[in-house]
């Protein structure tokens, strides 16, 4: 079975946010620290080359594969801020409405800039999302 290539790792964070080229996009990295550390109560740490998680999630596979991920996480990408967020919490669709310029797939939200979006909407989202994991 193959390994997961998206682990925890001991990069640091600040070096990540540091290096992010776009001086917007950076400062969107530094909110959306600020704000997950807020909501969950806990470190960041690197998954991978470019995601920034909070906590571990495990999960398992019907067909048998299992393996951890973040159990909160977003990342600072060059085309949108990725955050790593589900709908399968209480209330999501009315959140989703109300946060402002995004786009959603099943597991993902992708924002332009957090200019766009409603910042208490999204802690909203992140904590209920965090919960239920």
């Amino acid at each position: 079975m193959a390994e997961n290539k998206t682990k925890p790792t001991a990069a640091s964070v600040d070096d990540f946010i540091a290096n992010i080229e776009n001086p917007r996009r950076r400062t969107d990295a530094l909110t959306a620290l600020k704000l997950y550390e807020e909501v969950t109560g806990l470190s960041p740490v690197m998954w991978g080359p470019s995601i920034i998680g909070f906590g571990t999630s495990h999960y398992v596979y019907e067909t048998g594969r299992a393996g951890d991920m973040p159990a909160a996480a977003f990342s600072p990408r060059k085309a949108n801020m990725t955050f790593y967020v589900g709908d399968g919490f209480e209330g999501a669709a009315e959140l989703y409405a109300r946060l402002g310029k995004h786009k959603k797939s099943v597991a993902c939200l992708y924002v332009n800039k957090l200019d766009d979006i409603d910042l208490d909407v999204l802690r909203e989202i992140i904590a209920r999302d965090y919960r239920n994991q």
